[in-house]
């Protein structure tokens, strides 16, 4: 009977441990019901009913990644390729409006032609 009873022990032992080691280290987000505190508590005082409460009750599983899709084959994207070219006409718009800020700057740069100082030719020719 002993020799039933001893490995029993340690595996419910081990088992306990592990269900501890477990719900202490899962995130807060992965505890159902209650909070982790109260889980850690719950496997703690009650040592295998606690562990299998965990296991069955506790614990949520983990999400799941979202895949990563080629382009042509995310449907998102695909919805989106109209409005693709809606942006790239709004991009045309802007660019225009810009080119014209630009030539409106670059006439207020430019003196005025009146001040335009024109070289003398007198001014050479009494020099030289």
């Amino acid at each position: 009977m002993v020799r039933v009873l001893l490995p029993l022990a340690l595996l419910l032992i081990a088992f306990w441990v592990y269900s501890i080691v477990d719900c202490a280290l899962q995130p807060v987000t992965r505890h159902r019901g209650v909070g982790k505190p109260m889980w850690m508590l719950i496997v703690i005082v009650l040592p295998v009913v606690g562990g299998v409460l965990w296991w069955a009750v506790g614990r949520t599983r983990p999400r799941q990644q979202p895949v990563f899709r080629a382009p042509d084959d995310n449907p998102e994207f695909l919805g989106r390729i109209g409005a693709i070219s809606d942006q790239d006409e709004r991009i045309r718009r802007l660019e225009e409006e810009l080119a014209a800020l630009d030539s409106e700057a670059d006439d207020l740069d430019a003196p005025p032609a009146e001040s335009v100082v024109k070289p003398d030719d007198d001014a050479d020719e009494q020099r030289g």
